[in-house]
């Protein structure tokens, strides 16, 4: 008994050294030390959220550009001119790189997950606030780098956001494939650098920093989540990093590790004995994997909204926390269905089918329990809640596609279609991005001290909401229909006449949903400034993050340090005062 309890002294002293360590800096009170290279979680959390915003209008901005010729190939834009097929293959490159990396990745983890989770396990900052910053800045150069593709010889690279060479591997392969893809490559391994030692940082925090009484099992689903999405990337960023390295050393030291013997322009290159499919197997167990680093923030910030705006416990926790956990395991097993058009054996075809399937039932699990938490909850359909319940449509309606194309003999025919385009877009990106504006409307007020416009709010949803099944399921159709993707025009192909109708549909669905995201901006940056002020919990929601003042001081609780008496979501306790228990209330009524 003796060893045991100085055991449990030794970790909690190893706890509150650790704490020290972190936030042994004060406040700072210089602007270039308080908002530029700061220590500060929070501060860092914004860094990382403007970033994303920047990268998601450069983004959205490539993607109307793409709509726009795909109508109209022949007209002529003021400053920008004509855009050709290449330069067409350029921005469906930078497009999805960006969105993919600088948006996706960045905003749920880089942004909420840093400004967030250590206040709500109850911890003063991060484990490593110097990692931290470092994390930030490399990702910060990496975007620089990746738009500095535009402006060299040659212009952006046009070999896809997937890079699959030999077409990214020869230097030579066509126009952007020069300095643009050298770029390109190095802004790729300069994100998993920024991402690995944010991961690291995620990772040591959730174990090692939290507050007395927060067990594992008591955090909220927000820092699972989190945790999560960190050990998948610390596990998928250093295989990208890479072969990105092999890549850099194919295009520019002559070595052969993609590059078979092959022709390029009527020339044998100097390479030969390389394989190509060597970078799609590195690559895709990096790129399914990320597919969940996207998601999976989402699903616990929804599982979170659900429970705080149905006025209910989450239905299921340890389930919720099992599924996720079972996500994150199978995503390392199922990178295979990304290539059954590359010739693989039936039998490996077969094992990455079953796998594909599997991932389904935990991803079900957490579907089937987001609908028990809204089930004779009392329902506040506040904005932030709409985005959820907006998150939870778009996977379902993205997910369903999923089984088709985790066969082999749907995927051939459908796989360089529009109908995967419209699946991938559904269920990653756009239903991300409500997560990002749930997560934006949640938390904005502890951020800010403000609250956003609720009926700005509610136009943004549903514009946003009925945009996007607008432009994504037609894309399904079209995709059934043959269109294919990637392809810069198709106004002259006879065979996809019937399909012009459709996709201008699309376009204008897209002009719509893009001029939509304006109000977001107006209210995000008008609320700042002129929102109504907000109280220190206005959802009166349970977590740590809220019996803090608004916005948290520097170190987070004002020197006094959370003690934890009960899990995240006590809500409709009998016998308590309140229809919610915070998590640091003593224990004085018997929780759920």
């Amino acid at each position: 008994m003796a060893g045991g309890a100085g055991g449990g002294e030794t970790i909690m002293a190893t706890r509150e050294f650790a704490a020290h360590q972190a936030h042994a800096h004060a406040a700072p009170q210089g602007f270039i030390r308080k908002w530029v290279f700061s220590l500060d979680h929070k501060v860092i959390g914004l860094q990382y959220y403007f970033l994303a915003l920047t990268a998601v209008l450069v983004g959205m901005f490539l993607s109307l550009l793409m709509r726009i010729h795909l109508i109209w190939p022949n007209i002529t834009l003021p400053l920008l001119g004509d855009i050709k097929p290449e330069t067409y293959l350029t921005l469906v490159t930078m497009h999805g790189t960006i969105m993919v990396f600088f948006v996706l990745t960045t905003a749920p983890q880089g942004g909420f997950g840093n400004y967030f989770l250590p206040i709500q396990i109850g911890a003063a900052d991060m484990a490593f606030p110097v990692l931290n910053m470092l994390s930030f800045w490399v990702t910060a150069l990496a975007f620089i780098v990746m738009l500095g593709a535009f402006f060299v010889t040659g212009g952006a690279p046009l070999h896809g956001w997937t890079g699959y060479p030999p077409l990214s591997a020869v230097p030579t392969a066509g126009p952007g494939e020069g300095p643009g893809a050298d770029m390109w490559v190095i802004s790729i391994a300069l994100f998993c650098i920024g991402a690995l030692m944010s991961a690291l940082n995620f990772i040591t925090t959730t174990l090692d920093m939290r507050a007395k009484g927060m067990s594992m099992m008591r955090m909220p689903l927000t820092c699972w989540a989190w945790f999560i999405t960190a050990i998948l990337g610390l596990l998928a960023f250093g295989v990208l990093f890479s072969a990105g390295l092999l890549l850099l050393l194919d295009r520019n030291a002559g070595t052969s590790f993609y590059v078979p013997l092959t022709v390029f322009s009527g020339q044998i290159v100097a390479h030969k004995g390389g394989s190509p499919l060597l970078w799609q197997h590195l690559f895709w167990f990096f790129g399914h994997p990320e597919v969940y680093i996207a998601i999976l923030p989402a699903m616990g910030l929804c599982s979170q909204l659900v429970s705080v705006f149905s006025r209910k416990p989450i239905f299921g926790y340890k389930a919720m926390v099992y599924a996720m956990l079972s996500i994150g395991l199978l995503g390392f097993m199922v990178w295979g269905h990304h290539m059954f058009m590359s010739g693989m054996s039936p039998y490996s075809a077969f094992a990455f089918s079953i796998m594909t399937m599997a991932i389904g039932v935990p991803s079900a699990i957490k579907t089937f329990n987001w609908l028990g938490t809204l089930w004779g909850g009392r329902i506040r359909l506040a904005s932030p809640m709409l985005f959820a319940i907006g998150f939870v449509s778009l996977f379902v309606s993205g997910g369903i596609s999923g089984p088709f194309l985790a066969q082999p003999t749907l995927d051939i025919p459908l796989h360089d279609t529009a109908f995967v385009t419209g699946h991938f877009h559904l269920i990653m990106g756009v239903a991300s991005i409500f997560g990002i504006f749930a997560a934006t409307y949640y938390w904005f007020p502890k951020m800010f001290g403000r609250m956003m416009n609720e009926s700005l709010a509610r136009w943004h949803f549903w514009l946003t909401f009925v945009g996007t099944y607008c432009i994504f399921m037609p894309m399904h159709y079209a995709g059934m229909a043959g269109q294919p993707r990637r392809y810069s025009q198709f106004t002259e192909l006879h065979y996809l006449e019937k399909l012009i109708p459709l996709n201008t549909f699309i376009t204008f669905a897209a002009f719509v949903t893009i001029s939509a995201q304006l109000i977001f901006v107006f209210n995000l940056f008008w609320s700042m400034k002129a929102g109504k002020k907000a109280s220190d919990n206005p959802w009166e929601a349970t977590t740590l993050e809220w019996t803090t003042a608004t916005p948290p001081p520097h170190d987070n609780f004002g020197g006094h340090t959370p003690v934890v008496y009960n899990g995240p979501y006590e809500y409709g306790v009998p016998g308590a005062p309140r229809d919610f228990v915070m998590q640091n209330d003593p224990a004085t009524v018997a929780a759920h």
